[in-house]
């Protein structure tokens, strides 16, 4: 497969996106609502913030201050221009940062916000990784895409062991936070709307024009059509699988465990080999599950 071309044709189909992956106002609120008061001016951290829908509804929903993190600098200049829009630039800061390697001190922040971008790190091991920057007390509320019903169709069940095999239960995933050292606070499956309206339908509507365009290209085509396919995965059997937001408090009696605290203070030496980084790169810069069916997957599986 010609990189190039793939990349083209992905960024292609998903340049100015109202989102990069499922999600919504609505679901943005509902998860905030599960959370304990925050302080007054809460510190807080959005990671993987795509073009930043999320990012300005959190910046209306607290006096906080945001540090937006993404790895691909268009998706800032997107979300700057949404909140020049609705003038709130001055609460909200993009960096350009990898989630694997962030630049804060421990104890930085009182709530991390991580929509659809846990499983660039896989769920267990970001909430590992990202344990030591939370303030006491401090929150994590993470989507991360779940089985929601028992026994699942062989083909959902092949589709999500190629593309991402730490798919699990809810259940799982809030067994496997305690084991992280986190208290789980609540949980809410998003919508099957929240896959629609923001993100499949504009898809869904961009490719017969591009598969036009694209037509002898046998690259291009293997990227749209697999769109296609994880589109009718979801329209088939969304009953079985979503988004499902987990709200997470650090647990106070189980501070920073030793690993942890080891690898994110000592900076200066390396805990990944530089192809394991390049992976984590681009994946952070394709960041979304719900894309996993197309370019990324093929990529970052090589």
């Amino acid at each position: 497969m010609d990189a190039n071309i793939t990349f083209q044709v992905f960024f292609e189909l998903h340049s100015d996106l109202p989102r990069e992956g499922p999600g919504d106002n609505e679901a943005t609120t509902k998860a905030f609502s599960l959370l304990p008061q925050l302080p007054s001016n809460p510190q807080i951290l959005d990671l993987g913030c795509g073009p930043g829908m999320q990012t300005v509804q959190l910046a209306k929903l607290t006096s906080g201050l945001i540090t937006a993190v993404d790895i691909h600098q268009p998706y800032l200049a997107q979300l700057k221009q949404a909140l020049e829009a609705e003038e709130l630039d001055d609460q909200v800061k993009p960096l350009e940062a990898d989630m694997a390697d962030l630049p804060f001190p421990a104890d930085s922040f009182d709530l991390i916000w991580a929509e659809g971008s846990a499983y660039i790190l896989e769920f267990g091991n970001a909430l590992r990784k990202w344990r030591p920057l939370l303030k006491h007390p401090g929150y994590l509320v993470v989507s991360e895409v779940s089985w929601i019903r028992h026994n699942p169709p062989q083909s959902a069940i092949d589709f999500w062991q190629d593309e991402y095999p730490h798919l699990q239960s809810v259940e799982a995933n809030l067994a496997l936070a305690k084991t992280r050292n986190y208290l789980p606070l609540g949980h809410y499956l998003m919508p099957a709307t929240a896959w629609w309206q923001n993100y499949y339908t504009p898809i869904e509507e961009r490719l017969p024009q591009l598969k036009a365009k694209y037509a002898e290209n046998a690259d291009a085509l293997e990227v749209l059509n697999s769109h296609q396919q994880e589109i009718e995965l979801y329209r088939h059997y969304s009953d079985y699988y979503g988004y499902v937001f987990y709200v997470l408090q650090a647990d106070p009696l189980n501070p920073h465990d030793t690993l942890s605290k080891s690898i994110f203070k000592n900076r200066s030496q390396p805990h990944q080999t530089s192809a394991e980084k390049r992976t984590i790169q681009l994946r952070n810069d394709l960041r979304h599950p719900g894309r996993r069916a197309s370019m990324p997957c093929r990529l970052c599986h090589q």
